[in-house]
């Protein structure tokens, strides 16, 4: 969803976050406490060659153009672990990055309680990390991943980050390979763009396997209504509902963002052997509203070269439906804009238009056993405004290629 003002119809677009425990380094606890604390953070600087839209990590307000900015990546979080005993253990995990209000304002990421009842069953309650995705634990960890950060193009789709609920995760051998289901419920609000999105009635599942040879397969599937608190969107649908114009109702209805069913599918491949890394997913976002439905994959190779990992992605973010059908007749004029009504709506439509094509290559240094020092380089190819956010009537209307420079040193903790 991109944020929408009537008469000006400014951006408004669609947007995980974690920390796995494995990722982070931590000193070792004192025999006899039960806490244990950890953190990891980012500093990076992002600069691209148009000042007619701000390259962003999906859902930010501001971000970089010709003019760097340090505030698309850089983050601070830190995490604190209650073993409690070998059944009972809490985890509360707290995160300062840009947010959707464009403050840096700390926030709960993570603060659940689990139970562990075998080695293979455990459940949790509270607010957990959202599995979206094969990174989803810890996308937000710059030191756990090989890119500078993941790919837009997929990890762009879904406007939130964590839930509140429970889960409950199964881990079973299957021959030679490690089988692991996660099945969840709850919901979630986050803010995009300083629009408030939520997801209610969420339930969801997140399945993979580990086979021989580094190779790890991931499916996972969510369902949820989807509520977009846009004053504007809300105002540009009840006038489509009230005009006695044909077309109109009906193009306000199938605009209307509220408790609306939305879905979300993913499938990943990871490689993992010798020296060779290859990372692969394909994504689905499906909604019964005004936010369009998307496909998304990406491809990554890398290869490490001692303490050095080049790597290469492609990736593509492409729109299968835009889920209205806008049959009002031309001409129907809104007093008070110069826009006619057709007009109004299409122009909607376009400034949701996610559509876009990058290219990437980047490297990895790992300069010492708890910091990686990272650059990245990526062309993207938008059709409409793309992620990007703020853009001119101009970049929404046309196609545009935007080379986005980054540089980042991640570090744990």
């Amino acid at each position: 969803m991109k944020r929408l003002t009537l008469g000006c119809l400014s951006p408004l677009a669609l947007a995980v976050l974690g920390v796995g425990t494995q990722a982070q380094a931590q000193e070792p606890a004192a025999a006899d406490s039960i806490f244990s604390l950890s953190g990891f953070a980012t500093a990076g600087a992002v600069g691209t060659n148009s000042d007619e839209a701000l390259y962003v990590v999906s859902g930010q307000p501001r971000g970089a153009s010709k003019s760097w900015s340090g505030g698309v990546d850089t983050k601070l979080g830190v995490q604190v672990n209650a073993k409690l005993n070998q059944m009972f253990s809490a985890t509360m995990q707290v995160l300062s990055k840009q947010n959707g209000d464009g403050s840096y304002k700390p926030e709960i990421e993570w603060a659940f309680a689990k139970a562990q009842f075998s080695p293979a069953l455990s459940i949790r309650l509270g607010r957990m990390g959202a599995p979206f995705f094969a990174v989803s634990d810890f996308r937000d960890v710059g030191y756990a991943n090989t890119w500078l950060r993941p790919p837009q193009d997929v990890y762009g789709q879904v406007p939130v980050s964590h839930f509140d609920g429970g889960d409950v995760n199964y881990q079973t051998n299957l021959g030679s390979a490690t089988a692991n289901l996660q099945v969840f419920a709850g919901k979630s609000k986050s803010v995009f763009e300083g629009v408030d999105v939520s997801m209610d009635n969420m339930i969801g599942f997140s399945a993979s396997v580990e086979l021989d040879g580094g190779i790890t397969l991931r499916a996972g599937y969510v369902d949820a209504k989807l509520t977009v608190a846009s004053a504007s969107l809300n105002q540009l649908v009840g006038i489509l509902r009230k005009v006695p114009v044909p077309g109109a109702a009906a193009a306000g209805n199938q605009m209307d963002a509220t408790d609306k069913k939305a879905t979300f599918t993913g499938f990943g491949v990871t490689l993992d052997r010798d020296n060779w890394l290859a990372m692969a997913e394909y994504t689905m976002r499906r909604t019964d509203s005004y936010v369009p439905d998307t496909d998304g994959w990406y491809v990554t190779l890398g290869y490490r070269l001692g303490k050095f990992t080049p790597y290469v992605t492609i990736s593509d973010l492409s729109q299968k439906s835009r889920n209205v059908d806008n049959n009002i007749p031309a001409g129907v004029p809104i007093p008070g804009l110069t826009a006619d009504l057709k007009g109004l709506v299409d122009g909607t439509l376009r400034s949701q238009s996610n559509q876009q094509k990058t290219n990437a290559v980047g490297v990895r240094w790992d300069a010492y056993r708890n910091v990686a020092v990272k650059g990245q380089y990526e062309q993207i190819k938008a059709d409409g405004p793309g992620l990007f956010s703020s853009p001119s009537a101009a970049f929404i209307a046309g196609k545009n290629t935007v080379n986005v420079y980054s540089v980042a040193v991640d570090f744990v903790f």
